[in-house]
């Protein structure tokens, strides 16, 4: 585990608030000399705190304007079952995110879609033919007041 001080501290909240700034404004903003914040991110990423810098979509810029959480529950309890899901969900462009989860259900998706209807599609013809799925409950995001996820 690394070992995370009060700098690295801020340093990682500069960059989760914006990754593509210069090291020069980060250093500015953490109260270091612009070598000094490079050493510590090289060091951060190293150590594997941070593990890569992403472009954050906007939804509706790229055609989605649905959104829900999705639990699935399994029809077996199985490492074959929970493998077979997991590869027939990375082929699934609308799964965001899939999460194996404790609890009633064995996973949470985070599924993006155009519209209701292409969603509605989605979970018939892909999700509702899957051989392991028992159960499907989804939540509708109406919307996200926090959202950090880069």
């Amino acid at each position: 585990m690394a070992k995370i001080d009060g700098i690295d501290q801020k340093i990682l909240q500069e960059l989760r608030r914006d990754g593509r700034q210069s090291n020069l404004d980060l250093a500015g903003r953490v109260g270091l000399s612009p070598s000094a914040t490079l050493r510590r991110v090289q060091e951060l990423e190293r150590q594997g705190v941070i593990k890569g810098y992403r472009a954050v979509l906007s939804p509706a810029a790229m055609g989605v304007g649905f959104t829900a959480f999705v639990t699935v529950g399994l029809n077996a309890h199985t490492k074959a079952a929970q493998e077979a899901f997991e590869r027939a969900i990375a082929r699934a462009p609308q799964v965001i995110e899939c999460h194996n989860v404790t609890g009633t259900v064995e996973y949470l998706l985070r599924v993006e879609a155009a519209d209701l209807a292409d969603y509605k599609h989605w979970h018939t013809e892909v999700l509702g033919v899957l051989p392991q799925v028992q159960s499907v409950t989804t939540f509708v995001v109406m919307d996200s007041p926090k959202d950090l996820r880069a």
